[in-house]
Order: C-alpha cells, then sequence, then structure tokens
C-alpha cells in the first residue's frame, strides 16, 4: 500500500474511499503514522456538537476531527450530518472520528453509516471490547454482526470498493478504524487479555486519565501518583508487547506529549473558548469608564472598532 508517498500533497484524501460517504482507509492511515511513514495525524476536537461549527473545522487542516458524541447532546441526525460535513467540506482532508456514547450496538452502526471511524469509551472487559468489535465488523470472519445498510450506497455511485477483489463490506472492515478508551484500572489491567483476544481488531488504544484518575479518586487529567503512573506505564508496556498505537492529547503546545503516539488531539472548541476568557478578562482590566454623557474624549480615540 503506497497512500503514504501522496500524503504531502494530498493529506489525508491519500486514504480517502472512491466515495465519500465510506469511511477513510483510517485503518491503515493510523498504521503508517505508526511506522513512521507519515508524520503523527493531528486532530482537532470538536465538543460542542454544533453542524456549523463542524463546517468551520474541516476546513481548518486538520487530519481528523473527534466528534465527541458521548458528551454532547447532540442527536443521531447532528452526528451525522457532522460527519458529512467533515467528509465533504474538506473533499476528504479530513477524516471524522466519532467517539460514540457507550457500547450500545446501534450507536456503534450510525457513526460508521456516517462515514465515520469509531472511539468507544470505558472498555473494561474481554468480553466488552469482543461486543465492539462485532459491533463494528461486518461478518462472521471478521467476528461481526453489524447490520448492513441497504439504502446508504448507491449501486455503481457509492458502493464502489477499494479493492475490487473482495466485498464491499470487507473492505469497510479494513477502511474505518476502531479505537477502544481505557479509562479506569480494571480497563488497564485487563488490557492484556483484551489485544490477546481482539488486538488484530483495535487500531489504537486511548488512556483516559481523567475518568481513570476519577475511578481511583484523584482530581486532574494528570499527576505523580504512584497508583496512577503504575497504571500509565502498564498501558504503555501492554500497547508495546502487542504492537498497538497509543494515541491521546497534546495541548498548548507541550509536544513532548504527543511522543510515540500516531494519533493526536492538539486543540478543539472549548479550548479555543477558555483561551478567549483572557480577552475578556484583559478588556475589564483595560476598559474604563466612559464620560458623564458617554460621548468619552475624542481627542483620545485612535481609531474605529471592527465592525463599527
Amino acid at each position: 500500500m503506497t497512500e503514504y508517498l501522496e500524503v504531502p500533497t494530498k493529506g489525508m484524501a491519500a486514504y480517502r474511499a472512491p466515495s465519500l460517504t465510506q469511511p477513510h482507509k483510517a485503518r491503515q492511515a493510523i498504521r503508517d503514522a505508526y511506522e513512521g511513514k507519515i508524520k503523527p495525524l493531528i486532530g482537532y476536537y470538536c465538543a460542542i456538537s454544533s453542524v456549523p461549527t463542524g463546517r468551520v473545522m474541516a476546513q481548518m487542516g486538520a487530519d481528523f476531527v473527534w466528534i465527541d458524541w458521548e458528551h454532547s447532546s447532540c442527536n443521531i441526525e447532528t452526528m451525522t450530518a457532522i460527519a458529512h460535513d467533515i467528509q465533504f467540506m474538506s473533499e476528504g482532508r479530513t477524516m471524522p472520528f466519532v467517539r460514540v456514547p457507550g457500547h450500545d450496538h446501534a450507536s456503534i452502526g450510525y457513526a460508521l453509516d456516517a462515514g465515520a471511524s469509531v472511539v468507544v469509551p470505558q472498555v473494561e472487559t474481554v468480553e466488552q471490547a469482543r461486543h465492539v468489535v462485532s459491533a463494528a465488523k461486518f461478518g462472521a470472519a471478521s467476528k461481526g454482526t453489524r447490520s448492513a445498510p441497504p439504502c446508504l450506497w448507491i449501486p455503481g455511485i457509492s458502493d464502489m470498493a477499494v479493492d475490487p477483489t473482495r466485498t464491499l463490506w470487507e473492505n469497510q472492515n479494513d477502511q474505518a478504524a476502531v479505537i477502544i478508551q481505557i479509562e479506569n484500572e480494571e480497563g488497564a489491567r485487563n488490557l492484556d487479555a483484551i489485544l490477546t483476544a481482539v488486538g488484530d481488531q483495535i487500531d489504537a488504544v486511548w488512556l483516559g486519565s481523567l475518568d481513570t484518575r476519577v475511578s481511583i479518586g484523584l482530581d486532574g487529567f494528570s499527576g505523580p501518583e504512584p497508583r496512577f503512573l503504575e497504571l500509565v506505564d502498564l498501558y504503555r508496556e501492554t500497547l508495546k508487547k502487542h504492537d498497538v498505537p497509543q494515541c491521546g492529547m497534546c495541548l498548548g503546545g507541550n509536544w513532548a506529549s504527543a511522543a510515540n503516539k500516531p494519533f493526536v488531539i492538539v486543540g478543539g472548541d472549548f479550548f479555543a473558548l477558555l483561551a478567549d476568557m483572557a480577552f475578556i478578562k484583559g478588556a475589564r482590566e483595560n476598559l474604563g469608564p466612559l464620560s458623564a454623557n458617554g460621548k468619552g474624549d475624542a481627542k483620545k480615540e485612535t481609531g474605529v472598532a471592527n465592525g463599527d
């Protein structure tokens, strides 16, 4: 597979499917980044699920947008619209990934039917991981029970296969990525067994540090506590043993936090809004009261505000 050779000029469009209604070859893109054939995949976090916001994100040049369906109030139609806009408005240069609300078979299918890859939270046991893989894959050969959508791809127009020697369903299984999140101590300690059972169908694993810390009675996203650091080390060593990529956040230009991660989020709508709080604070500190007549001192005015 030589898609990686076209990434410098095409970006993630090098991994797009024959139709933008289908998922990218995201599994291959993550693996190519993991093997150093391309740079790490750079992502943007869509925390406040909004169709107009998603349309802007599609044009920002990220390799993927992470649509957080788990922690937002959007419905199935909104999630689908955002995923479609990421695909279509970026012309395939940006991939949609949807963090689904849980392990529900239907939710995983809805996200995949939208043309996205999936991130599945709170995976703790082998049984749960097998269920996730089953919901995400077509056909018994891939341990799948995903239902084939009969009215999604139009024959001869959008059902073209990446590899015409294989069925559409076999191609789909190899296109959309499945990322699981480990978010408590049980999941971290069961990760070895999880990857032994279904590691060939898991494309990366994300350690949800906030939920992991909450589960062991700690605050914050990170910290020096020995119990937490033990779980982080266990997570990393288990992935190394199974040759499975890790992924995570890399915020505020802390590039060292992206070490050995082929799939990283570097910003997001929520973080951008937090940054703008500084402008609000600055305005309160620097803008004084007007004079009594409300007109101020014309001699001190230096310009016209944007929009006036």
